[in-house]
């Protein structure tokens, strides 16, 4: 039997495990949004290997002690491609201070460069960005009266993903809102590396429920989250 599932003495050591070939100069496809449906585990394995030069497609870049900021912090990163990147402080200064090369892009255009990635397809029209400076340097036709802009497909060199539950054959079911970029992300890796919280063995997933097919799994970590909130908003008693 097909089994994915990377062994290791604890979660850390999994994931350890999982992202050790990841090489410096490497793009990587990542899921979630905010800090929500992040491979945390994954990146925190990740953090604590000697590679630099790294660029990092996802819609955004974490904060600054979590998520993909940690990778920023320890200055890994080399180029991010995001669909925004406000909440963290040390993107900022880094950008600014031309140690981060960025290039920034719409997020439903990022969604779709992803699942175009994954499906083959090397690029396709959008008319989001047209007349501004995400058109800048990019061919430009007009369809029915209305201008659209070429973006091309996103294919990395390793994908990394979480979703909430997975079989051995690599089988992935998101969970609710963490079932934002995940999926397009997962089949945008030439190498898709998936974090889950519940195993399950084959044959127990119902099929119709199933985000992620196996097919564009090829390593799968069980480890815990921790699932941080970015920003914590209440009301007064």
């Amino acid at each position: 039997m097909i089994d994915k599932v990377v062994k290791g003495a604890t979660p850390k050591e999994a994931a350890a495990k999982a992202v050790a070939d990841i090489p410096s100069g490497a793009t990587l496809v990542v899921g979630g949004f905010g800090l929500c449906g992040i491979p945390e585990n994954l990146i925190g394995a990740l953090s604590e290997r000697p590679v630099k030069d790294l660029t990092c497609v996802s819609n955004n870049c974490g904060v600054d002690n979590w998520g993909l900021g940690v990778l920023l912090g320890k200055k890994m990163l080399r180029k991010m491609l995001s669909s925004y990147v406000g909440e963290n402080a040390e993107f900022e200064r880094q950008y600014l201070s031309g140690e981060l090369e960025l290039e920034f892009c719409p997020q439903g255009t990022l969604a779709e460069r992803m699942r175009a990635g994954g499906a083959g397809i090397a690029g396709f029209y959008t008319p989001t960005g047209a007349g501004t400076l995400v058109a800048e340097g990019k061919e430009t036709k007009v369809f029915d009266g209305r201008e659209y802009v070429l973006e091309r497909g996103i294919v990395g060199d390793y994908a990394l993903v979480a979703a909430w539950k997975a079989d051995r054959f690599g089988n992935l079911v998101y969970r609710k809102t963490a079932k934002n970029f995940n999926p397009m992300a997962a089949t945008a890796g030439k190498v898709t590396i998936a974090e889950v919280e519940v195993l399950v063995e084959a044959g127990e997933l119902d099929p119709d429920e199933i985000d992620t097919p196996g097919v564009y799994v090829q390593r799968v970590v069980v480890a815990p989250r921790e699932k941080r909130i970015e920003r914590r908003t209440v009301r007064k008693g």
